[in-house]
């Protein structure tokens, strides 16, 4: 590390000439947060846990499943005396581990944890939202609510529009929105990632929608999700596609404006564990190729999801039937199953790159008995994901963030 400044150097005065060498660690350097770890991890596996093979930051143990996310931890034990001794043996190691132990978990990384019932609890973050509506100068009383975050039409650069009205900070309201999104408001995931897109020359339009989406916060500040668990439901995942939705006339020049939407959400006993709104990288050619792309999309984070699911199982039993991969036809779209279910290619869907067929093999069809991904058709009415590809009526919206939500 640099000479700190007020230590004079022996040899000729200067700080510009000489380094010091640490001997630990030090708060801050970019080594810092990689040699916390590897001490965390030969911590808790000296103590007989093992890291995942899916995501190194969560250990098994007999009984125990431990959490990590930088200093923070979530031990889960199927007793209380599992959990008390794993405490008290990283306490008394000789890594000297300081720490606090808050108990039962009620808040974790700013996110509210409120037991509602038996087999019901609520993630939520008000004192972020009131620190996005702060911060975008919406206040109770004064600001008309929305009762949707997002309304048509969708945002495009709008390079030739009005410039920006206000001064706060966009990229800081960007940042705040994105981690309200993945982690307890997924209804705002669409309206929030079509802002986003935009950071660099935020116009007026797309500060006027990221106010819509404050003003929609503002009628929903202590709303979160709402689990209810469902124990007979295994893991399910939406997925759905909106083909070319950001195209206009007016900008037919500007390619970014064909890009398809991909949205999907993840689901486990019936309740949210992963979801995504993003834009495709490819631009699609049809509806139905826009749909295969957001299923192979999709399932590049179920599957590992599954296989992590798989190591706790051993730990806590879990109830994994067979997993329903849920896609949304529309008319045409019986092509996009057929795609996925269809071994063979055909001319109009050998241009379609390779990693999107990753998972056929894992299809279950009637020539491949033994695959574990059930593909069947979901109703428009019951298609979660719709709600992160595109603008809906207020009605659909509600019923979609209900299902999804809870409320």
């Amino acid at each position: 590390m640099d000479i700190p400044v007020g230590l004079v150097n022996e040899c000729d005065g200067s700080r510009g000439t000489h380094v010091l060498h640490l001997n630990k660690s030090l708060y801050g350097p970019k080594q810092g947060s990689y040699n916390w770890f590897m001490k965390l991890k030969n911590g808790l596996e000296a103590r007989d846990l093992v890291q995942s093979s899916v995501d190194p930051c969560v250990f098994f143990g007999e009984g125990l499943v431990v959490l990590t996310y930088v200093d923070d931890v979530i031990i889960i034990g199927d007793t209380t005396k599992k959990i008390d001794e794993l405490i008290q043996a990283l306490h008394g190691g000789n890594e000297n581990f300081d720490f606090t132990d808050e108990g039962s978990i009620d808040k974790y990384l700013g996110v509210e944890i409120t037991q509602l019932g038996k087999d019901s609890f609520q993630f939520s973050q008000p004192f972020l939202i009131r620190r996005v509506l702060a911060l975008l100068g919406i206040k109770e009383g004064t600001t008309n609510e929305k009762l949707t975050p997002v309304g048509k039409p969708l945002l495009n650069k709008d390079l030739n529009g009005e410039p920006r009205k206000h001064e706060w900070n966009y990229r800081g309201a960007i940042c705040m929105l994105t981690y309200l999104t993945g982690s307890v408001r997924p209804e705002i995931g669409m309206a929030v990632h079509q802002c986003a897109r935009f950071s660099t020359n935020p116009m007026r339009s797309h500060e006027l929608a990221v106010m819509r989406i404050g003003r929609y916060l503002l009628s929903s500040q202590d709303k979160g999700l709402i689990y209810t668990v469902d124990a007979a439901r295994g893991l399910e995942t939406y997925v759905d596609a909106d083909f070319a939705g950001g195209w206009d006339p007016e900008n037919a020049d500007d390619a970014s404006t064909l890009y398809s939407r991909t949205g999907f959400v993840i689901k486990y006993a019936g309740c949210p564990v992963y979801w995504q709104s993003k834009l495709q990288t490819e631009i699609a050619l049809s509806t139905a190729e826009s749909e295969y792309i957001a299923m192979s999309q999709a399932l590049r984070e179920t599957l590992p999801i599954m296989s992590l699911m798989k190591e706790i199982n051993v730990v806590f039993p879990l109830h994994i039937p067979e997993p329903k991969f849920v896609v949304k036809v529309h008319e045409d779209n019986q092509s996009c199953i057929a795609m996925a279910s269809n071994l063979k290619f055909t001319p109009r869907t050998k241009h379609i790159a390779i990693k999107y067929h990753h998972f056929r093999k894992h299809v279950k069809t009637t020539s491949n008995s033994n695959g574990f991904i059930n593909i069947v058709y979901c109703p428009t009415q019951e298609q979660l994901a719709d709600i992160f590809t595109k603008p809906t009526s207020d009605e659909i919206f509600w019923n979609l963030r209900m299902k999804l939500c809870g409320w």
